[in-house]
């Protein structure tokens, strides 16, 4: 059978019928799990304790070898009749908001408001929603299902839990295929990872009076040189590539030439040979914009250097057109009269893309919006958001290799 095929197979059969109403009368439980979940703090590098109240979950959920790894991932196994083959399910814990941020639920209608209430907490709630209701299906799958909340997701955490489980997890060897459920919205599928690299970059030099000590060389020159360089940089459209000087620190006072002044920087790239290029050029504007003030002042007192840290590394990869994991995430979001749209973005499916393994972005049901914000809103009315949930499951069905099907 072909995607369109297996997906209406499916569909069709009584099995998933009784799934997906048992996702439909346990609606208000997932809405209670993702309540529970976002009201538990999961700054960047600090979600130890959402962490454990979904390693519980998880093992509450039935799943085989429940554990949490070295780096803090929490996962299960939903054992299949096959050979072992893997199917990852996965979902971030963390969200970009620091310690301290008001993660109070604010329920309006079937509006919930909280900072990272669908970004991605939704989606860890609802993983718990599908395993209850192949549970109560009886459905069985060829491969096995790893069900995974993962760490480091957001901004510097550099996809670092998802990195650990490709790079040291015992389940390595079996991952055939990985999804990653991240935002309500499931018909953009995201096929295509964009890399980043991000830089640190601090510019010291000796300082001094700004009146007395005028005609020294000034790291704030140093680094305007090279932001003023960095933006002149053309790069392509097609494949989307940026770059972004977006933090600015440094100096001490109004009078004073800077004895060191920093700025963060974020190149980006769906392709991995034109991040490679965007990231050499970037490293020889700061060379060159060191040696140009330490040539245009005076270095009497000290010259001007750049201490350079990257400080995030996220691969490009992309699941190629033709691909099946593909064609059957189409097949299953256009079943629900949706119209699937294939694109690019940074997700924790980068890691899987760059190693060649066939891996997406999927959406968990519903809608949401203002996401990284304090107003970040999930809609949790129960016919779209079913209609989302039955997208996924079918997905993931056809993917692991529901019995009976194929």
């Amino acid at each position: 059978m072909n995607a369109t095929e297996t997906i209406a197979a499916i569909r069709a059969d009584a099995r998933f019928a009784t799934a997906t109403a048992t996702l439909a009368a346990e609606h208000e439980r997932t809405v209670a799990d993702v309540i529970t979940l976002t009201e538990i703090p999961a700054p960047p590098f600090a979600e130890e304790r959402r962490a454990a109240a979904y390693l519980e979950m998880l093992r509450a959920h039935g799943l085989e070898e429940v554990e949490q790894d070295a780096i803090g991932n929490v996962m299960g196994i939903r054992r299949g009749f096959g050979n072992g083959d893997v199917l990852v399910v996965a979902a971030h814990l963390d969200t970009v908001f620091p310690a301290g941020t008001d993660v109070r639920v604010r329920r309006e209608g079937t509006r919930l408001f909280a900072p990272g209430v669908s970004d991605d907490t939704w989606s860890l709630a609802v993983n718990l929603a599908f395993i209850r209701a192949l549970d109560a299906a009886g459905i069985r799958t060829r491969h096995d299902l790893l069900f995974v909340g993962d760490v480091g997701e957001e901004g510097l955490g550099d996809l670092r839990g998802v990195r650990h489980l490709f790079a040291t997890s015992r389940h390595r060897p079996r991952i055939r295929a990985f999804l990653t459920v991240d935002s309500p919205q499931v018909d953009h599928i995201v096929s295509g990872g964009v890399g980043s690299r991000r830089y640190r970059v601090t510019f010291r030099g000796p300082g001094g009076h700004s009146y007395s000590a005028f005609g020294l060389v000034n790291p704030m020159y140093a680094m305007a040189e090279a932001a003023r360089a960095l933006a002149a940089v053309e790069v392509p459209i097609d494949p989307p590539t940026t770059h972004c000087v977006s933090v600015v620190s440094g100096g001490t006072s109004i009078n004073a030439i800077a004895n060191a002044v920093t700025i963060e920087v974020d190149l980006r790239s769906a392709s991995a040979l034109e991040l490679e290029r965007l990231d050499r050029r970037f490293l020889a504007i700061v060379e060159q914009a060191v040696a140009g003030e330490n040539a245009a002042r005076a270095t009497a007192a000290g010259a001007i250097t750049a201490e350079i840290a990257r400080v995030g590394d996220r691969p490009a990869g992309e699941t190629p057109p033709g691909s099946p994991i593909r064609d059957i995430a189409a097949a299953a979001v256009a079943a629900e009269g949706y119209a699937p749209a294939f694109e690019f973005s940074s997700t924790d499916a980068n890691v899987p893309m760059s190693l060649g393994i066939p891996a997406l972005k999927v959406g968990a049901g519903g809608r949401g919006g203002r996401a990284h914000s304090l107003e970040e809103w999930l809609d949790v009315e129960p016919v779209e958001s079913l209609r989302g949930m039955r997208t996924t499951l079918a997905a993931i069905l056809a993917l692991a290799g529901m019995e009976g099907i194929g």
